[in-house]
């Protein structure tokens, strides 16, 4: 009797028509058919097959379903016409556009928006513990206001990296005058609570591990980019590590730290984290936390831009105003315009862009200009750094901890008077402990380099 062979077939993939809005007054980084454009490879990068793309202009938005009711026509008309599964939206919309607007195009259609686009794309990508913990979490921020329907709906729906949505205490049984509705909604919210203290014990673990690390007296620098910049490929490059390389966004989110040493003979750790795109969900931005205060803590930030892209400019300063939201705005920076390869006339590329400091042209990929690149960062970094000698009184213990945190400690010794400490010190941070000098910093001009600092903070 002849076997039978068993052939393996993927599920067919969910198609999606796109939907962006440009709203008059409303400042945006790229402009529409752009960022429509960038919506596109968010949808590819989910395993979703784009069917067909809707613009509308508006003064502002409807208030009920977003876009006017003659475009929702539109929207259900070539939805049926493409035999589409998905609307999906450039915008972010309010749970009750959701709600209105899958009213309004039948139940044949699922409304998501960029923002659930883009959680879905991260739990797919969560390959750890902690991705994975992170990315429920912003799932289930996300989607406890937007909660309309039975918990089984929202179970089945949870998927990727946060597949844990499934076993959320039990089946839920109803109190007296409950609605189903309000049982899904008090155990998503346990739910948040619980996930919220594990990743706070994963912030404690981070945070000891910047301590101890600290401790070796190694100097961090973090790689920071747009998604799909090139940064995973530089770390390897630097570091001769195999960090996941993939033509595709967010194809890496958890941190990955490597020991490189710079030309000098220096050891450094670069850390390469999470890339950021335009419009990045506050969700995310809250549950990523830990993972980006590896950002904040680091004595050095490395921006690499993709100098090929169209949208260079824009998504660098979409890197910039994120910096500043996670606390990092005041960390110094060194840009590397990455993938000079595949320019024919780099200088030109690169003149566009003057308004970026310390930039130095690069490819990770061939390892061009990478020799100039770190000689760039080890005189920044250690240009950054100062030694400092000072005897801190008791009452002023806000800076010790200051010292132990941003500094690198070589030597403690209590005495009558107080705390005296030895080490080094980011520049930025010297004016503080002036008043407890023992000597003067040995830096050139560093009585005029530490009225600047001052005059720069008043």
């Amino acid at each position: 009797m002849a076997k039978t062979k068993l052939i393996k077939t993927e599920a067919p993939r969910q198609k999606a028509l796109l939907v962006a809005v440009s709203v008059h007054n409303q400042e945006e980084l790229l402009p529409l058919e752009d960022s429509l454009q960038e919506l596109e490879l968010l949808a590819e990068t989910a395993g979703v097959d784009v069917v067909g793309h809707v613009t509308q202009n508006l003064n502002r938005p409807n208030s009920k379903t977003f876009i006017g009711s003659g475009k929702v026509e539109e929207v259900k008309m070539l939805a049926q016409e493409f035999d589409a599964d998905l609307v999906i939206f450039d915008n972010e919309l309010s749970p009750r556009h959701q709600r209105e607007l899958e009213k309004e195009l039948g139940e044949n259609y699922q409304v998501i928006d960029r923002t659930a686009l883009i959680l879905d794309i991260f739990a797919q990508h969560a390959h750890t513990s902690e991705g994975s913990l992170q990315v429920e979490l912003a799932q289930y921020e996300y989607r406890l206001p937007r909660l309309t329907r039975a918990w089984t709906h929202l179970a089945r729906q949870a998927g990727g990296g946060g597949g844990r949505a499934g076993g959320v205490g039990g089946v839920g049984l109803r109190g007296p005058g409950e609605t189903q509705l309000e049982v899904d909604r008090r155990m998503i919210s346990n739910r948040i609570e619980f996930l919220k203290s594990e990743l706070e014990k994963v912030r404690a673990h981070r945070s000891r591990y910047r301590e101890r690390r600290k401790k070796t007296r190694i100097p961090v620098i973090s790689l920071v980019g747009y998604t799909n910049a090139g940064k995973s490929t530089l770390l390897n490059r630097l570091s001769d590590a195999d960090v996941y390389v993939a033509d595709q966004l967010f194809a890496t989110l958890d941190p990955t730290t490597r020991r490189v040493e710079l030309p000098g003979g220096h050891p450094v750790l670069f850390t390469d984290t999470v890339g950021f795109i335009q419009k990045l969900p506050t969700e995310l931005v809250a549950a990523f936390r830990a993972t980006l205060e590896e950002i904040s803590e680091a004595d050095v930030l490395l921006h690499v831009v993709d100098i090929t892209h169209i949208n260079a400019s824009a998504q660098a300063k979409s890197v910039q105003e994120t910096l500043v939201d996670i606390g990092a705005g005041d960390i110094p920076i060194i840009t590397a315009f990455n993938k000079i390869d595949r320019l024919l006339d780099p200088q030109t590329a690169i003149g566009v862009l003057d308004e970026f400091p310390n930039t130095y042209p690069i490819s990770a990929l061939t390892g061009e200009g990478l020799v100039e690149l770190l000689a760039g960062l080890e005189e920044v970094l250690f240009e950054t750094f100062i030694e400092l000698d000072v005897q801190i009184p008791y009452d002023q213990g806000h800076l010790l901890s200051l010292f132990h945190e941003k500094g690198q400690v070589h030597q403690v010794t209590n005495n009558e008077h107080g705390t005296r400490m030895l080490g080094l010190i980011p520049r930025r941070l010297v004016y503080q402990f002036e008043p407890y000098f023992v000597s003067l910093p040995e830096v050139d001009g560093a009585d005029d380099g530490i009225e600047d600092d001052e005059e720069q903070i008043l």
